[in-house]
């Protein structure tokens, strides 16, 4: 007796095998042939289900396998080839998804010490969509950082200017900090992006900076003068275009999905904008090395950059 002579058996029995059909007026219907509904209902009469052997006779089911009352899957799911199982809920309103799914990681720590072989717990739903999207992003970081250098390149067509604008892009980090834990929002997949894109609002405020003291100093003025001058100058636009950016933020921070991206923006801009004003100039009176000048004396020369 074969595995295939036991599961025919069992289709007779418990599904039934079409054996012909029957033409009711315009349709037609199976004709199936399987056993009465007493039998089917009680597992006695399963197990006594007459199995063909391949010498002619038959022999019980119950003498070749054992009959047991159990749960099994509609559909087998898999994922990577792999059998899954998923569990799903929806979280209340108000709450962010990737904090249930990190209280729920750290209570499974336990469970998965426990797990035989062969078997793993995966985050998966919005908690296992933001790794994956992160791990691509990271992926990508390198050409962007690339492509962002070029332009700066470019643009500024200096290599020490291009250095002074890239090393104001973290001051953003100290207001997204500041913001998320103020208002209680997680840093997630989408406090991310808005982080990368804080960095490059950061140092488009910069570069207006910069420009503008290479424009004066390539007009005459001396350096510590073309500092001064083109912070007071540029100060109104660059508050206003960050103010702006923060103002336009604030209907996305009643969103569950983007409220935390709009908040590190928020917070990040109005702190960097703040500290660009501040640490521009003195970052560039330092790269280039300017002596303090004399109130009395006028203005000390300085090296061109």
């Amino acid at each position: 007796v074969t595995s295939s002579d036991v599961a025919r058996t069992l289709r007779s029995v418990v599904d039934g095998v079409p054996v012909g059909q029957f033409r009711e007026g315009d349709q037609l219907v199976d004709i199936l042939l399987r056993g009465p509904a007493s039998e089917r209902a009680q597992l006695e009469q399963v197990e006594a289900a007459e199995v063909p052997s391949a010498r002619g006779g038959s022999i019980p089911l119950q003498q070749v396998a054992q009959v047991l009352y159990a749960l099994e899957e509609p559909i087998i799911w898999r994922k990577n080839r792999d059998i899954s199982l998923g569990v799903r809920a929806d979280v209340v309103e108000g709450v962010q998804a990737t904090d249930v799914g990190m209280a729920l990681d750290q209570r499974f720590g336990e469970l998965r010490a426990r797990l035989p072989d062969g078997y793993r717990l995966d985050p998966g739903g919005e908690m296992g969509e933001n790794s994956g999207a992160q791990e691509s992003i990271m992926a990508g970081m390198p050409l962007m950082l690339a492509t962002v250098l070029g332009i700066l390149m470019i643009q500024l067509k200096s290599l020490s200017r291009t250095f002074m604008v890239v090393l104001t892009a973290p001051l953003g980090i100290i207001g997204v900090a500041i913001a998320l834990l103020a208002f209680g929002k997680p840093f997630g997949f989408v406090a991310m992006l808005g982080t990368i894109a804080l960095g490059g609002m950061i140092m488009r405020n910069t570069v207006i900076l910069v420009d503008q003291i290479r424009q004066d100093r390539e007009a005459g003025l001396p350096a510590w003068d073309a500092i001064r001058e083109s912070t007071v100058r540029r100060f109104r636009p660059i508050m206003l275009t960050s103010a702006a950016a923060v103002l336009a933020m604030i209907p996305l921070t009643r969103s569950v999905l983007w409220g935390p991206m709009a908040y590190a923006i928020m917070g990040g801009l109005l702190v960097a904008t703040l500290l660009t004003i501040l640490f521009v100039p003195a970052l560039y009176a330092s790269w280039l090395r300017l002596p303090v000048p004399d109130k009395g004396a006028g203005v000390a020369p300085a090296n061109s950059a």
